[in-house]
């Protein structure tokens, strides 16, 4: 466990670290082109990451995400990517970095975050199956790794439907 971990939202210097950060920890490129393009696209986006010993090591980014119903539809956050230097991973830096957001967007009176990812490592931190609260995800994924953390139980009160991630994600795919 790292205890000297730093969290901060980004600033312009650290782009190149997030990249490379996003680049090594994934193995390809096309996660720091989504987040290239959430960045230049998408002022709301949230992004943080995790520095140690005046290092960027992780990277998390939340950017808008949608439900749509057959009414209407409401806005909270998606979280994506997430990601920590290899030799880092398994040291708490991940977790420090989801907490991190949570707090923030709950903080901003976000609605909710939903997440694609293993549910045994997002689990621990609230989220749940999607599914069990009738939201579907727009891409064809197993229903146990698409999952929802509902911070206003009022705003989302018989919300049923697909939420949809920024365009940014589906063009880079």
């Amino acid at each position: 466990m790292l205890k000297e971990v730093i969290v901060r939202e980004e600033q312009p210097d650290d782009i190149p670290a997030i990249r490379e950060v996003n680049n090594l920890a994934f193995g390809q490129s096309q996660e720091a082109s989504i987040i290239d393009a959430l960045r230049e696209n998408c002022p709301e986006i949230m992004s943080l990451v995790a520095i140690y010993h005046n290092k960027i090591i992780g990277h998390i980014l939340f950017s808008p995400a949608e439900i749509k119903t057959e009414d209407r539809s409401i806005t909270g956050m998606g979280l994506a990517p997430m990601c920590v230097l290899p030799e880092y991973q398994r040291r708490g830096v991940g977790s420090t970095l989801v907490r991190t957001g949570v707090f923030s967007l709950r903080a901003r009176s976000c609605p909710f975050m939903i997440v694609l990812g293993y549910p045994q490592f997002y689990t621990r931190f609230g989220f749940e199956q999607a599914g069990t609260h009738h939201i579907q995800s727009e891409w064809d994924v197993p229903d146990e790794a698409f999952m929802i953390m509902i911070f206003d139980e009022v705003a989302l009160r018989g919300v049923q439907g697909t939420a949809r991630y920024r365009p940014e994600f589906a063009a880079a795919m």
